[in-house]
């Protein structure tokens, strides 16, 4: 049986099988899970995990208070089977969104898990800043990462979370909950004999860049150009070696040699007087970038007696990013009292407040005011402490130091001037009363609240490029949710027969107000207020208010504790669709068998087989006003203008059918554990946008159309190899593939793709009866039939009449492992995660490869006049191919080659593996604690994001994604800021 084990363990380590990742699990006696494990399953009902047709899988708050994330949500990578985090790599915050189970709608804003805190939905809707990733030369602004609601959440106050899998699990949270649900559950405050508890924990992490693009620091300014005596030439401005040359972004110049020029001067602020060495600056993109540091302090007082439990948090984190000026303070507090008024009434209590602010947020994308397009124009012969004094003498507020083009903006500007500031205040809160009318029957009535007060700020001075005489502007968010729920519930046994029945209803209220004021122009540079505009834009707030009426109802039934049957139904009302299509229905049944009870399979070896199924249909609705005329706010103050998108009035719900089917096993006293899942999922009838032709007044017009089918194998193992009193070994893996398959588009296509959306106007997702989603389409390379890449006479790539298939955003599978070990009071735990395929666009890599600022540039530098060879054939005039023998100027041909629109020779193979954690901590003895008049305490050093390792992957991160506005979309990187490596202390004491 040893053997067995390892084999089964060696799979693991190969991604063939996974483990069912239960944090925190008890070990009792020789049990690794226990079985009879309860969880919170939807509207916040706990059920015992045997009696699951699905799969939920829980995770233990110890999980999220490991590493330090400024995202708790983050801390999930690689550790649920299935689950996707996604975020921008936008900056400190780290908005992410959640998917499970791959993408099953065409709007990818739409593919996110519900997360619902005690049994309460978190509905807060993410606004952006207006602005698109790639903007240069627009004259706009840019997207700012300025968090999103859960990430607010304090990681000390979870206690646990649990992973709701697929619709049948989140089917009685209706629409919200089709694409599965994360239901936190947040500390009540538990102690023995009344006895008060302090918990303090203290935690300082530092973060680093994880990863470098590959910059060539051999050559410098310039595109090749010679002088009087026929060498290649810099010159700062005009000057006795000839004409300017330092005006180029490019970096096609000269070899650095040890040979001098004339270069700027920033003492002069202009050419040098004199010749100066011509050197590379190595140094001069990574040294703008620090150490950044987080510091979090929590302290929370806990105490229970019979009747009531009590606990209070306290948490203030403070974070200094890797960027110059930019990071956060937030600070949170949390309450809950658990009480029972009587035998009868139990009430629980539960409040929390999040405060987040900042001066100073980095703002992305490709755009003259992100680092991102600092980091692309800067040459490899400019010292970065030429940019430090910000303004030219005597021009402070006025003038820049942007010494080798206007259009590109001073890092250092960006950093301590071109501010986004940010001051949230968000309040969650619910009272759960619980009134026990019988030993067998009660009701819950719960009402929850969620509150979003925003204000946001963005400064920009006088000189940018994109706002020669400053700009000013403030948002102002409101937005708020209120659910009320009431459930009854009945349950008892009829001999061998078990029956629960659970049944009500819920109001959902959304408000949300956005209000908006642009100054543009200021009369006083360096003045941000509003009433200093040259020229002041306001727009009227506009509803987007929305209401939800729900009924539903669950009923479980068993037989001998071994057969279990659960059906749901619910019904929901909405405002967002028309009176007769405002009401839908969709039930759900559910059924689990444990066979090793049935057939009597139970031995030392063999612990457990359940046997699981479920099928459900889950109505989707859409946002507020698509029904009927509507009108946007304009620029023009106390003005409207009609909405471009064009109103339907007979829209109809979305319908998504999920079926799903798995078992799972435990064997040697439950030390070896595996689960497996197969799913399917349809969803059709889907509400999009789909365009219109223009001379009808409207750019899109919404409609029900489409189907999309999502299959999936999830595979999760769990053992322990080793258990000794003084030593054991835990080791937990998870493997995961999803395919989804387009069956339908609306039929005005007659074939043609439908492109769902777009980047920078060269990479698209279309949408392609049999392709899937993810698919992204673009220019390729002409090739002949035998491979080679087709030249033009002019020596340049054929140009490509029509848009092809480049590749898919999405992973063909993931996987993730886990060890924890333990020898008496030291523990060491390790997570690693990574993905087989997909697909990364860069419109850096385009730009930094255009202007030969990157390694892969280097081949043909040497060649006699600067002159290249593109490798492959020309077409000839009979159709037959000969070999390509064009020479063109280098920097002309690597142009040419890395072209924004060329999305095959920028994109790249998103496969990676990261060592995500690592952690050792130390328990120390209980008489040391006893004589400290403590009852625990620890000391930790973790990492996360420790190594990465890819296919050569020339940018910072392989899970590049771009944030358009408050859209994340995989699969193309648009001025990625780097990714932090972080290493850091942790103390947890309690008295």
């Amino acid at each position: 049986m040893r053997k067995e084990t390892q084999k089964l363990l060696l799979l693991s380590v190969l991604g063939l099988v996974s483990v069912n990742m239960a944090a925190q699990q008890q070990v009792k006696k020789d049990s690794v899970k226990n079985i009879e494990e309860v969880v919170v399953t939807a509207l916040g009902i706990k059920r015992q995990d045997r009696s699951l047709g699905y799969v939920a899988e829980k995770v233990d708050g110890e999980e999220f208070t490991k590493t330090q994330n400024n995202n708790w949500a983050q801390a999930l990578e690689g550790k649920v089977a299935g689950l996707k985090i996604q975020t921008a790599g936008a900056g400190p915050l780290g908005s992410a969104k959640i998917t499970l189970r791959g993408s099953a709608s065409m709007i990818m804003d739409k593919n996110q898990a519900l997360i619902v805190v005690d049994g309460v939905p978190l509905g807060g809707t993410d606004t952006g800043t207006g602005n698109a990733a790639y903007g240069a030369g627009t004259g706009g602004d840019l997207p700012v990462d300025f968090g999103n609601n859960f990430n607010s959440i304090n990681p000390e106050d979870i206690e646990s979370v649990t992973i709701l899998k697929g619709a049948t699990a989140g089917a009685l949270y209706g629409s919200r909950g089709m694409n599965g649900a994360i239901m936190i559950t947040t500390k009540s405050g538990k102690s023995k004999n009344g006895k008060i508890n302090v918990i303090f924990n203290s935690n300082t992490g530092f973060d680093s860049v994880l990863h470098w693009l590959d910059y060539q620091y051999e050559y410098g300014q310039g595109t090749l150009q010679k002088n009087t005596a026929g060498q290649f030439y810099y010159s700062y401005g005009a000057s006795p070696d000839g004409v300017n040359t330092g005006s180029t972004s490019s970096a096609f110049g000269p070899k650095f040699d040890g040979q001098s020029y004339f270069q700027y001067d920033p003492t002069v602020e202009g050419q040098s007087l004199q010749r100066q060495e011509w050197k590379p600056y190595r140094n001069n993109i990574k040294d703008f970038w620090g150490v950044g540091t987080t510091y979090a302090n929590n302290l929370s007082l806990e105490s229970s007696t019979e009747k009531t439990a009590f606990r209070g948090s306290l948490n203030y984190t403070k974070n200094n990013w890797m960027m110059p000026n930019t990071g956060f303070d937030r600070f949170s507090g949390a309450l809950s009292i658990d009480h029972h008024a009587s035998d009868k009434l139990h009430i629980v209590t539960k409040f929390s407040y999040n405060n987040t602010k900042s001066n100073n947020l980095p703002a992305t994308g490709y755009n003259n005011q992100s680092i991102s397009y600092f980091m692309i124009f800067q040459n490899p012969n400019v010292d970065l402490s030429w940019y430090r004094p910000i303004w030219k003498k005597g021009q402070n507020q006025i003038d820049q130091i942007h010494p080798f083009s206007s259009f590109i903006d001073n890092p250092y500007l960006i950093a301590y001037e071109m501010l986004n500031g940010l001051d949230k205040k968000f309040i969650t809160g619910n009272v759960t009363a619980t009134y026990k009318f019988a030993k067998n029957f009660d009701v819950m009535l719960r009402s929850g609240i969620e509150l979003t007060d925003e204000l946001r700020t963005t400064k920009r001075p006088y000189s940018s490029a994109n706002y020669l005489q400053g700009y000013y502007r403030e948002q102002q968010i409101k937005n708020s949710e209120f659910n009320t729920d009431i459930l009854f519930s009945y349950k008892n046994n009829f001999g061998k027969f078990g029956f629960n029945a659970s049944a009500g209803g819920n109001l959902r209220y959304n408000e949300y107000v956005l209000n908006d004021y642009r100054a543009t122009g200021l009369k006083i540079p360096g003045l941000y207020e509003l009433t200093n505009a040259i020229a002041l834009i306001t727009k009227v707030p506009q509803p987007r208010d929305k209401e939800t009426n729900s009924l539903y109802g669950l009923a479980s039934l068993n037989y001998d504790n071994v057969v279990f049957l659960d059906v749901t139904a619910r019904n929901d009302w909405t405002s967002a669709l028309p009176k007769e299509n405002r009401s839908y229905f969709y039930p759900s049944v559910a059924t689990s068998i444990l066979l090793s009870d049935i057939f009597n399979l139970k031995s030392n070896n063999f612990n457990f087989w359940k046997l699981r199924a479920s099928w459900s249909m889950v109505g989707s609705d859409t946002d507020p006003y698509n029904l009927y005329q509507t009108y946007n706010t304009s620029d023009f103050n106390n003005s409207a203008e009609i909405a471009s998108i064009y109103f339907n009035p007979n829209l109809k719900p979305e319908m998504n059918t999920n079926i799903e089917a798995g078992m799972d096993f435990s064997f040697l006293k439950n030390r070896l554990t595996y689960n497996l899942t197969v799913y399917q999922n349809n969803t059709d009838n889907q509400i999009i946008p789909v365009p219109t032709l223009i001379e009808t007044g409207y750019s899109t017009r919404i409609i029900n159309a489409g189907e999309i089918r999502n299959r999936g194998i999830e595979m999760t193992l769990g053992a322990y190899p080793v258990k000794t009193q003084n030593f054991s070994w835990n080791v937990n893996a998870n493997w995961s593939m999803n395919r989804n398959k387009i069956l339908s588009l609306p039929g005005e296509f007659n074939g043609e793709p439908y492109t769902m959306s777009s980047v920078g106007g060269v990479v698209f997702f279309n949408a392609v009866v049999g392709g899937s989603l993810g698919d992204m389409y673009g220019a390729k390379l002409q090739r002949s039939p035998d491979g080679q890449v087709i030249y033009g006479s002019d020596g340049l790539t054929a140009k490509s009449t029509k848009i092809e298939y480049v590749g898919n955003a999405y992973a063909k599978w993931r996987g993730g492992l886990q060890n924890t070990f333990r020898y008496k009071n030291l523990s060491f735990s390790f997570s690693i995660d990574g993905q087989y395929g997909g697909m990364v666009y860069s419109q850096s890599h385009h730009k930094m490869s255009e202007q030969g600022k990157l390694e892969n540039t280097l081949p043909g530098r040497d060649n006699p006049n600067g002159t290249f060879v593109g490798a492959g054939v020309v077409q000839n005039a009979d159709g037959s191919f000969s070999t390509n023998t064009k020479a063109v100027a280098l920097h002309t041909y690597y142009g040419d080659y890395y072209r924004r629109a060329n999305i095959e020779t920028n994109s790249f193979d998103a496969s990676f593996i990261k060592l995500r954690e690592a952690t050792i901590t130390y328990d120390f003895p209980k008489d040391i604690v006893k004589n400290l008049k403590m009852s625990n305490l620890s000391l930790s050093l973790y990492g996360r994001n420790l190594m990465m390792l890819t296919k050569n992957f020339p940018l910072f991160d392989p899970e590049a994604a771009t944030l358009n506005d408050s859209s994340i979309t995989p699969g193309v990187e648009v001025g990625q800021l780097p990714t932090a490596r972080t290493v850091g202390i942790q103390l947890n004491a309690k008295f």
